[in-house]
């Protein structure tokens, strides 16, 4: 038995197109072009890339793009000052300040500073709780991409049994609420339960997002059960080369992909879905606030 692999480039792909499809069909039925504003803070490689493929896709989308590079040194009080500046700014539906920030701003005071409905990333506390309690919210970009594959892959998820593995603000708890939701029975999972094997084994669908890599083996995984595996993970890859690395996800691919109905390769599984919900939940921030349709099929 091999798993069939759940394409997440090729998803991705399909989300930017109907992104634009709906960005051009704003312009031309109301004048309204989406736009997203990425404030980064420092130099950080990793985040300045990350930036960049922002920037790129949400302008091939369509959208207006609103980069604001600020130094490493940049005071707190700057950074509020433009967050509030871009709230005000009526051109700009969208808000993402790259994580993480320097030690010396406090990075929940910048995310509570975004207008909520405005908050692409949905890490307010307000979309929090609206998610929680299953009320209309601004919904994290990775576990939106998550649910969007498990619709895409498996149709009705209601009565599924889904084990979440990994806690994080930013996925594994709201992965459980988008679960709950759509009525699946979730369990939230993490590395200190007990006999975390096991429960991993009831899973009908299993989503590993506990940052570990290669955490979960096969034998942990129930035949036939769908698999997400959100973990990128750098580890050494001496048969590359001295001083090579290569990505792998929570799950052990070669052992799981053996056992599992379906799963998401690391890289070009999660991954891709990130940006694509993003720009998604973009085109939903200018809609909600213009008083007009939500584009179907790309919110929660």
């Amino acid at each position: 038995m091999s798993a069939t692999l759940i394409d997440g480039k090729a998803f991705a792909a399909s989300i930017r197109e109907r992104v634009a499809g709906h960005v051009a069909r704003l312009k031309d039925d109301h004048g309204l072009t989406p736009g997203l504003a990425v404030v980064l803070v420092g130099e950080d490689p990793a985040s300045q890339v990350y930036v960049r493929n922002k920037g790129k896709q949400t302008e091939e989308a369509g959208m207006a793009s609103f980069e604001h590079r600020l130094p490493v040194d940049t005071p707190e009080a700057d950074l509020l000052a433009l967050i509030a500046r871009l709230n005000r700014d009526a051109a700009v539906h969208g808000i993402l300040v790259q994580l993480p920030l320097p030690d010396h701003i406090d990075a929940a005071k910048v995310i509570n500073a975004i207008d909520p409905a405005k908050d692409v990333d949905g890490f307010h506390i307000s979309n929090v709780g609206l998610l929680a309690t299953g009320q209309k919210a601004m919904v994290p970009c990775t576990p939106l991409g998550c649910l969007m594959m498990l619709r895409d892959h498996l149709g009705d998820l209601s009565g599924q049994e889904a084990v979440v593995v990994g806690r994080s603000n930013i996925v594994g708890k709201p992965m459980a609420q988008l679960l709950l939701s759509d009525s699946c029975t979730v369990t939230v999972a993490h590395s200190r339960t007990r006999d975390l094997a096991e429960v991993c084994r009831r899973a009908d669908i299993l989503v590993a997002a506990v940052g570990r890599p290669q955490m979960i083996p096969g034998d942990w995984i129930r035949p036939g059960a769908t698999v997400i595996d959100v973990g990128i993970n750098r580890i050494p890859a001496p048969e590359r080369g001295e001083g090579k690395t290569r990505l792998v996800g929570d799950v052990d691919f070669d052992s799981a992909v053996k056992v599992a109905g379906a799963i998401t390769p690391v890289p070009g599984g999660v991954g891709p879905m990130t940006i694509a919900c993003l720009l998604a939940n973009t085109v939903t921030a200018c809609c909600r606030a213009n008083g007009l349709e939500e584009p179907e099929g790309l919110t929660a």
